[in-house]
């Protein structure tokens, strides 16, 4: 996310990239519905191995990191900040609460850090911290790697610093593919009208 001249907005110094897991954490659709019998089974399973005991008007999301997936992503952070020759990379994390999973994150992030890309500065903050931390300061972040909610949170975050959605670009880039995404936006409203009458919505917006 950068600052576009002509495009108002309140931040001057915004130069953030924002590199976002897009397969794991709470996005990947591992669900259970609330009142369905496999809900009950999971609440009586976490209740006998783990010891919580959660309601009977529970749905359930599984938040699921995995070692392969961070490493996969921490390194495309570092690979993108090699190649442009950006300074720091910051994983992005709510370790002090999900030891398991945003713990695995942080844990494998710093690794990857330090054994593979020592010549990059690294960090880490807490997501909300950082949230708070890039609107007061931005000038201080440089590349960022999140897991996947967060990332989705913070980019939306970023977009408003730089004037909104629809200039920030975004790409979806894996290993065979990628899919990039209009940086003005889709713009699905306008689906099926005529030029004419685009340009007519358009003078009228």
């Amino acid at each position: 996310m950068q600052k576009y001249e002509g495009v108002r907005t309140r931040f001057d110094e915004v130069d953030v990239v924002i590199v976002r897991e897009n397969h794991e954490d709470l996005y990947a659709g591992v669900e259970y519905e609330e009142g369905k019998e496999e809900t009950l089974k999971l609440r009586d399973f976490i209740a006998e191995t783990e010891g919580t005991k959660l309601r009977d008007d529970i749905g359930v999301t599984v938040k699921a990191i995995s070692i392969y997936g961070t490493q996969r992503i921490v390194r495309e952070a570092f690979e993108y900040a090699k190649a442009y020759g950006r300074n720091k990379v910051t994983a992005v994390h709510k370790a002090n609460i999900m030891k398991f999973s945003d713990g695995l994150f942080l844990r494998v992030a710093t690794e990857v850090a330090e054994k593979e890309y020592p010549d990059i500065e690294f960090e880490e903050r807490i997501v909300d911290n950082l949230c708070n931390q890039l609107v007061s300061r931005p000038e201080e972040y440089d590349v960022l790697v999140l897991p996947n909610l967060y990332g989705d949170i913070v980019s939306d975050l970023a977009a408003g610093m730089i004037g909104g959605l629809g200039v920030a670009p975004g790409a979806n880039i894996g290993d065979d593919y990628a899919v990039f995404e209009a940086t003005h936006g889709s713009a699905p409203k306008y689906k099926g009208r005529t030029r004419s009458t685009r340009r007519r919505c358009c003078f009228q917006a």
